[in-house]
């Protein structure tokens, strides 16, 4: 009897240890793909549409949207920054946690003053962010984030193929989400407030 009595109190105790009985932490359910601790898109090293040197630490605190596009695309990328626009405005007062980051793939025509014009036009909170040939080679590696010119008629009236799709971070800079080219307002609001609440 004692023996059983030693095992059952040792079982108890292993349970306790373990944390039976604690109530399992709710998962959160996401509308965009949920990639939490994905193994790459960790850092950047980059200059923003006012000249300063920028890196994600410098967003710590803020949820981060981060797309890569440039300014003359025709349709993914302002249709991308509309809706961004768009989620800042149902985000309410918690849209001042929200960073929206715009990386050009494009440096060649996307100077720091093009940038300036055309990121802030869709929010003021909105920044552009651009590096070298180089700097965006690396920064698109890290992202795993596709891009290629497109010849056009003239030396100057190129295209540019990019992956479409925002990374989306929690306020510590962890990756969090991705978000498909498309995702409704809505839905991506819903989850910036979850990750927030």
């Amino acid at each position: 009897m004692k023996k059983y009595l030693s095992l059952l109190l040792a079982t108890a105790l292993v349970a306790v240890l373990a944390g039976c009985g604690k109530p399992a932490a709710p998962k959160l359910e996401f509308k965009n793909t949920d990639v939490t601790g994905l193994g790459y898109a960790r850092e950047f090293a980059l200059t923003d549409h006012t000249g300063h040197a920028r890196t994600l630490a410098d967003y710590k605190g803020k949820l981060v949207l981060m797309f890569f596009g440039y300014t003359q695309c025709p349709d993914v990328c302002p249709t991308t920054m509309a809706d961004m626009a768009q989620v800042m405005q149902a985000m309410g007062p918690q849209a001042e946690q929200v960073q929206v980051l715009f990386v050009t793939v494009d440096p060649a025509r996307d100077t720091q003053a093009l940038l300036a014009e055309y990121v802030p036009a869709f929010d003021k909170r909105f920044v552009g962010l651009y590096g070298d040939a180089a700097a965006t080679a690396r920064v698109a590696k890290e992202f795993k984030v596709y891009y290629a010119k497109v010849e056009g008629e003239t030396d100057s009236s190129y295209t540019v193929d990019h992956t479409a799709g925002t990374y989306v971070f929690d306020r510590d800079g962890k990756i969090r989400l991705f978000v498909r080219h498309g995702e409704k307002p809505a839905a991506i609001a819903h989850d910036l407030k979850l990750l927030l609440s």
